[in-house]
Parts: structure tokens; C-alpha cells; sequence
């Protein structure tokens, strides 16, 4: 059995350039060519997790199946890979101090004097070999979060120094940087890389791979220069042009050869290179779908990042339902029964969208009112199911107060709750009900049909629950429980059967969607906003 290989991405010049994408490619190109590989993420802030993080700081926050709460990059690593991600691939420095602490209040370390080196570059390096230690892979890729210079990212920069020398030949390291391009002079500058690089070296790496993000393609003999000053073999500078979809990237990488130098530095075999015959496939329906489906995505967060998953899930439905998915946020707060139908006109279907806290909640149950009466196809998730349970309850049930504890716990029809398990909690971070759950679908529901399974397993990322006290009268009313959890009995779905697609999930089936595997839910989501657009024409 062969030692496994780290490789290590860091960034440059600026952030956003796209590391987990690259990352996420790497993954999948190592993968197609028959290695087993994972992929980390190491995040510089001291937030323990961006479980408590508002997503206009961070974005979305990906739940992984075994209940961590984590980096959206790792959303992107399982879409690219069909890995399933764990609680040990995202760590933070809150995390990693926190464990150092916590070792030192026990007397772990003897009495001595706790600095950042070693004992935080211990603990670091310590997470990034643990994976690799813990299960054999092939191929463990880290990447780290932000840009060198950052001071927050020095003690993970200084990890890889040591890790670099530590495992010699099985570790490289990939650097990301931006080449831009000013306008006025109409030229490509390759100035900001050179400084990356150089700022890089004086932390003691030099980086074996190079790739430049750039708008504009960069000619080989810019590439040359590139590699020239920046100490690296020409055969090692990469470009990563703008695509028209972050799923490009794979191939365009590949046509590079990016996997075989990285083998060839490896000093592995090559081999062929592989066909990637079902993404090509993908990728080939996507661009081939010309005809549009609308879908309103009703929230309280303006920001793409913020529904990343979602987006993506809706993207890919969209692809294999052969149509292109043109989203538009609708603004939950400032939707009224008087604006409703302007705001959601020409809209061929309705995501009430997830979240916290009441900012917006009304207006979600102004739309779910609107959706149901005109049967427009729903899917609420998490606590957009939430809403629309509040929405059957003021509207068909007749309880005028209808409402979730966490928006008036003084309602005297608390049809959704806090969970009794949840009822003494005072920390808010990791404490919610996180992860994988089990989920018994009905028989004769349209879940039932939409999965074509009676169990099921999903991801959830909440406190609050389905009331089941009122259960029966919601069945009697037409809007059935239709997905329950077989081991507490918890309320995991509801739907509508008489309207066309009106379905609430309580987990979020968005986190388990991927490229290749696209969610059944989303699939049938789409496929009913298309014959809901036809019925309109």
C-alpha cells in the first residue's frame, strides 16, 4: 500500500478566487483516474464552526451527513466527487485553539509553556494528516481558507512549511492566484502573482503548481514569464479562464493536464487520461438547454451564497430536466397580500427558503398562502416547510394566531415547536439538530412516488419541529404528514396531494444533491414547474 499524497491549495492576491472549485477538480480528475481522495478545508477565523455565522458574513453553511456544521466549500467538494464529507474535513482556529486548550486545562502537555509554535502548528498538522491517517486514501487535499499575507492564515501556512518537509515527496503544494487585466493600458499584469508567490516563499513554501485565475486567455509566453519568475517548472503554470459554469473547470484543467503533472511530480504512472464520459454528458445537456423555467426563491437573504446549495440543486435539476433554471430572489420581507401577485408574476415555481429567526417570516407565509391558492408548485424547506404549515393553519385550520414558538412563544397554537430536547439549551452553536436523520415515507404520497423507496435519509439543521398534536387535524384538513421519523416520530414532510406539487420538507435535501446524482425532489420540483408553465401558455 502506497503512502498517501497531500496536497496542499493556498491563495493569493485576493479571496473568492475559486479554491474550492480547483480543489473540488483536483478531486474529481484524481478520482476519474481510479484514486481514492478527500478533500479539507482549513479556515482561518476563530469562529469554532460558521454555525453561528450570519450568511451575509460566510454564506451558506453546509451540514455534513454526520451533523457538522461547516464551510460551503464542501457542498462544492461533494457536488464535484459524490464524497461524503465529515466532521474532520473543516477545521477553523477557533477549532484548532479550542482543542489545544482544552488539552492544556487537563494537564495534557505537562506544564509547558503553550506557543503558537509548536503547539498550534502541532495540533494543525495533527488534523490535516488525519484523515489520511484514520482511513487510507489515496489523495488528501486541503485547502486553506483566505490569502497569504493574511495574519489569521500564518500558523496554517507555517503547518505546511513543516508538513512539506516532513512527508517529502508525497506533499505538493498548489497556489491559486489572479492575473489581472487593466483595461486602460490593455494589458495582462502578472505583478500581483509574482508578490504572491514571493510573499509565499518567505513563509518558506514553494509552490510546485501554479494556477492563474484570469478573465482574458494568458499566452504561453506570459505563462512562461510566470513560471520563470515565480521558480516553478513551465510545464506547472495552469490558467483558469472564466466558464460559462464552475463545471467546466474539470475539463478545461484537464485539457491543461493539471492531474498528470501533478502524478508526474507525484512521480507516479500516468496512464491514459480518462474519458469523463457521464460529466461530459452533463454538461452537454446543460448547454443544449436553451427553453427557461422561473423559479422564485423566496428569502430574506440577497446573496447568492447564501442559497448556494439550492442554487446548484435547482441548476442541476434544471439540466436533467433539459431546461435552463432562471432564478430571482423575492425579497420575503417586503412581500404583502397586496403585492404578492406582482412580485411572483410570470414565476413557473416557488422555493420558500430556509433560515432563523422571524425577519421575513411573514411574507413567506404570505407567499405560501398565494402558492397554495393558485396551486403553483411549492417546495418549502426547513423552516419554509415550517411557513407553510403556519399558512394551512391560519388560513384552512382557522387558528388566526397559528405560529412557531420561535416567532411568539406566547401563541396559543404552536403548531410548530421547539423540540424537547432542545428546550434547556443556552449555547447556540452545534446544539441543533444536525445531520443525517431516517425518514419513512407513506404509502400512496407523492414523496413515496418522487423517491420510489419507503426509507430515506437526509440532512437536517434545526431546533424546531412539526407539533404533532395537531397532526390529525392538519390530515382531516388535506394537508398530510406524508414522512416521519421511524425512531421518534418526529414530522419530516408534508404535501398537499390535491394540488399539483405543494411539498414542505423539515431536513434539507439540497445538501445531498450532486452533479451526477441530482435530488429526486428537485428533479420533480422542476419537472412540475415546466407542465406548470405550459398549463399557463
Amino acid at each position: 500500500m502506497s503512502a498517501t499524497k497531500y496536497i496542499f491549495v493556498t491563495g493569493g492576491v485576493a479571496s473568492s478566487l475559486g479554491k474550492g472549485i480547483i480543489s473540488s477538480t483536483l478531486g474529481k480528475l484524481l478520482q476519474a483516474r481510479g484514486f481514492n481522495i478527500t478533500i479539507q478545508k482549513f479556515d482561518p477565523y476563530i469562529n469554532i464552526d460558521p454555525g453561528t455565522l450570519n450568511p451575509y458574513e460566510h454564506g451558506e453553511c453546509y451540514v455534513t451527513d454526520d451533523g457538522k456544521e461547516t464551510d460551503l466549500d464542501l457542498g462544492h467538494y461533494e457536488r464535484f466527487t459524490g464524497i461524503r464529507t465529515t466532521a474532520y474535513s473543516n477545521y477553523t482556529t477557533g477549532r484548532i485553539y479550542q482543542s489545544v486548550i482544552d488539552k492544556e486545562r487537563r494537564g495534557d502537555y505537562l506544564g509547558k509553556t503553550i506557543q503558537v509554535i509548536p503547539h498550534i502548528t502541532d495540533e494543525i498538522k495533527r488534523s490535516m494528516l488525519f484523515q489520511g491517517k484514520r482511513t487510507h486514501f489515496d489523495f488528501v487535499i486541503t485547502e486553506i481558507g483566505g490569502t497569504v499575507g493574511d495574519i489569521e492564515s500564518q500558523p496554517f501556512l507555517e503547518a505546511i512549511r513543516q508538513l512539506k518537509w516532513e512527508l517529502g515527496k508525497d506533499a505538493l503544494c498548489v497556489h491559486l492566484t489572479y492575473v489581472p487585466y487593466l483595461s486602460a493600458a490593455g494589458e495582462l499584469k502578472t505583478k500581483p502573482t509574482q508578490h504572491s508567490v514571493k510573499e509565499l516563499q518567505s513563509l518558506g513554501i514553494q509552490p510546485d503548481i501554479l494556477v492563474l485565475r484570469t478573465e482574458h486567455e494568458l499566452s504561453s509566453s506570459l505563462r512562461r514569464k510566470v513560471a520563470n519568475f515565480c521558480n516553478v517548472a513551465p510545464t506547472a503554470v495552469f490558467q483558469s479562464k472564466d466558464q460559462p459554469t464552475i463545471y467546466e473547470v474539470p475539463l478545461r484543467m484537464q485539457e491543461q493536464g493539471l492531474d498528470a503533472e501533478i502524478l508526474r511530480q507525484f512521480g507516479m504512472p500516468i496512464g491514459e487520461t480518462p474519458g469523463l464520459g457521464p460529466w461530459r454528458s452533463f454538461l452537454e445537456r446543460r448547454h443544449k438547454a436553451t427553453e427557461e423555467v422561473k423559479i422564485a426563491l423566496v428569502g430574506k437573504y440577497d446573496l447568492q451564497d447564501a442559497y448556494k446549495s439550492i442554487l446548484e440543486s435547482l441548476s442541476q435539476a434544471g439540466t436533467y430536466n433539459d431546461r435552463k433554471v432562471r432564478t430571482c430572489f423575492v425579497n420575503s420581507e417586503k412581500l404583502t397580500p397586496e403585492n404578492i401577485g406582482s412580485a411572483l408574476e410570470g414565476i413557473d415555481g416557488i422555493i420558500i427558503c430556509p433560515g432563523f429567526g422571524q425577519r421575513g417570516t411573514e411574507g413567506k407565509i404570505v407567499a405560501a398562502q398565494f402558492a397554495r391558492e393558485h396551486d403553483i408548485p411549492t417546495f418549502g424547506i426547513c423552516l419554509g416547510m415550517q411557513m407553510m404549515v403556519i399558512e394551512f393553519a391560519r388560513h384552512v385550520l382557522g387558528y388566526e394566531d397559528a405560529n412557531s414558538v420561535e416567532m411568539n412563544p406566547s401563541t396559543k397554537h404552536n403548531v410548530i415547536d421547539l423540540m424537547e430536547s432542545q428546550k434547556n439549551v443556552t449555547n447556540m452553536g452545534g446544539t441543533m439538530r444536525l445531520g443525517g436523520y431516517p425518514c419513512r415515507l407513506s404509502e400512496g404520497s407523492k414523496v413515496r412516488e418522487i423517491y420510489a423507496q419507503e426509507e430515506i435519509r437526509e440532512r437536517h439543521r434545526h431546533r424546531y419541529e412539526f407539533n404533532s398534536e395537531y397532526l390529525s387535524a392538519y390530515e382531516k384538513a388535506g394537508m398530510r404528514c406524508t414522512g416521519i421519523n421511524p425512531d421518534t416520530g418526529l414530522v419530516e414532510i408534508v404535501e398537499i396531494p390535491t394540488l399539483q406539487w405543494y411539498i414542505g420538507t423539515q431536513f434539507h435535501p439540497e445538501y445531498s444533491s450532486t452533479v451526477l446524482k441530482p435530488h429526486p425532489l428537485f428533479l420533480s420540483f422542476i419537472a412540475a414547474a415546466i407542465t406548470y408553465k405550459a398549463s399557463q401558455q
